[in-house]
């Protein structure tokens, strides 16, 4: 609500006489805000690590093959040569063939090596140094001593 006893009329704010022609120019104030930012240091923080090792044991399963050579005798002539490798089950054969000299050249089967593989698991154990890191994180204000954070 307006109070009118507050109110001023135009006419007693502008006591001015003007002549013919002339104005009168108000000037008008216009503001303008200008907002800036600066970084303030509040506080810091600090991180660290250390490496620690520890001595690990565990039980770890080994394989181990071993073969098996067994020599089979033949000296029996052949007319044609066996295959120089063949695989029978787990058994890998090697024919050894010579030539001999007669009155005609034969294949004679010298020997064949019969190798059997035997395959065991052994479970040995195992030590290995083995490292870890913990971080550390710390805070503090400014002019302050550092204070880990957890």
């Amino acid at each position: 609500m307006v109070d009118k006893n507050n109110l001023l009329e135009e006419k007693d704010i502008l006591d001015v006489d003007l002549e013919e022609g002339q104005s009168l120019v108000d000037p008008v104030i216009d503001e303008r805000l200008r907002i800036e930012k600066e970084r303030i240091e509040t506080g810091s923080i600090r991180v660290s690590k250390k490496v620690f090792e520890e001595t690990v044991r565990k039980n770890v399963s080994v394989a181990q093959e071993e073969a098996s050579v067994e020599r089979k005798a033949f000296n029996a002539y052949v007319d044609v040569a066996p295959p120089a490798v063949r695989q029978e089950g787990d058994v890998t054969i090697i024919s050894v063939v010579k030539e001999v000299l007669v009155v005609e050249k034969r294949l004679m089967l010298v020997e064949e090596l019969h190798i059997t593989k035997n395959k065991t698991n052994t479970v040995v154990p195992v030590e290995q140094t083995v490292r870890k890191e913990v971080v550390t994180i710390s805070q503090a204000d400014i002019g302050t001593n550092f204070e880990p954070l957890w």
